[in-house]
């Protein structure tokens, strides 16, 4: 088999190790996804982790081909819009956050504090931050100027953000201090957990709801029911034992079946 990994960076260590185990017995061809498609032997699957426009294209004009892509450049794009999400989540019964969409902060009228502002477009170093007044509301709206941003209620839950990452229906979990939450000295590193059953299967139905293979989900927990605040595709998964065998696995599935 011939596996393409469209990645700006080989040395990620959950692919770095995905692209060790394939290779002891595949063909393994990274693809710059700056530098455009480029001529040899066609692949067999390709894994998209990198998410810019030039990535994108490239996924696209290789599925053009007819090379199967984990995950989509369609389903992997509409993650990277907040708004498209929530909406997406919301019309199949999924317990997301509340989002709204408010242009520019400086456009934000009668605000309820606190909650939590996101840029709309998901992107490394993208803004993320609680607002609990007009003094931070202020201060985030200098900083970034024009950015679309949406909105959600702050929920305070425990503090703990229960991180479910699933990789062809294989779930690995972990709970993180929130950065969102007030400062008492808790750590913010990942800590081993076991998700009950039924948070489990929400974060399986997510991959169903958004057509993604690799995938991550965000929970907090609400008032009744666990509350879906993002999700991810093809997040980092690092440190989490078995992902590597898990991802390998999965791109040479894809690859017999020919992306059915």
């Amino acid at each position: 088999m011939r596996v393409g990994l469209i990645a700006a960076d080989p040395g990620h260590p959950v692919l770095a190790a995905t692209a060790e185990l394939l290779a002891r017995e595949h063909e393994v061809q990274y693809f710059d996804p700056g530098a455009g498609l480029v001529p040899g032997p066609p692949v067999d699957v390709c894994l998209l982790k990198t998410h810019t426009p030039q990535a994108f294209a490239l996924a696209r004009e290789l599925e053009s081909r007819g090379v199967p892509v984990v995950n989509s450049a369609a389903a992997t794009e509409l993650c990277q819009d907040r708004m498209r999400m929530a909406e997406l989540a919301r019309a199949a019964g999924l317990p997301f956050a509340d989002t709204c969409t408010v242009g520019a902060l400086g456009q934000l009228v009668d605000p309820v504090y606190p909650f939590v502002v996101k840029s709309r477009h998901s992107r490394r170093h993208d803004l993320v931050a609680r607002v609990d007044g007009a003094a931070r509301l202020r201060e985030l709206a200098a900083r970034w100027p024009g950015e679309a941003v949406v909105t959600q209620p702050f929920l305070d839950g425990t503090g703990w953000d229960q991180k479910l990452w699933v990789v062809d229906g294989q779930v690995f979990a972990a709970r993180r201090r929130s950065e969102l939450a007030p400062t008492d000295g808790g750590t913010g590193h990942a800590g081993e957990w076991e998700p009950p059953a039924d948070r489990a299967a929400l974060a399986l139905r997510v991959g169903e709801v958004f057509g993604l293979d690799v995938y991550g989900v965000d929970l907090l927990d609400g008032p009744a029911e666990p509350v879906i605040v993002d999700v991810n595709a093809f997040p980092g998964i690092r440190g989490r034992a078995g992902a590597p065998e898990a991802l390998a696995a999965l791109a040479l599935r894809v690859a017999a079946d020919g992306g059915r």
